[in-house]
């Protein structure tokens, strides 16, 4: 059951990252960088690793996004 949330979690922040990857929104990376690190954590606590894995990758998207973009653009 934490592994389906966990994926749904995921989910949602891939999409939200996706709206993050346009010019001028990358600052809203950082508030939505929270959706990946709740759904890693409860990642963690199931016994599946699919959606910690993905909550990982979507994470690192936002964080490479940030960094390309000195954190604000």
């Amino acid at each position: 059951m934490l592994n389906i949330l966990s994926v749904i979690l995921g989910i949602v922040g891939l999409v939200l990252a996706l709206i993050g990857l346009v010019p001028f929104l990358g600052w809203t990376n950082w508030i939505w960088l929270i959706v990946p690190v709740i759904g890693a954590g409860l990642g963690l606590l199931s016994r599946g690793r699919t959606g910690f894995r993905l909550n990982l990758f979507v994470g690192a998207v936002m964080v490479v996004r940030l960094i390309f973009g000195g954190g604000v653009l």
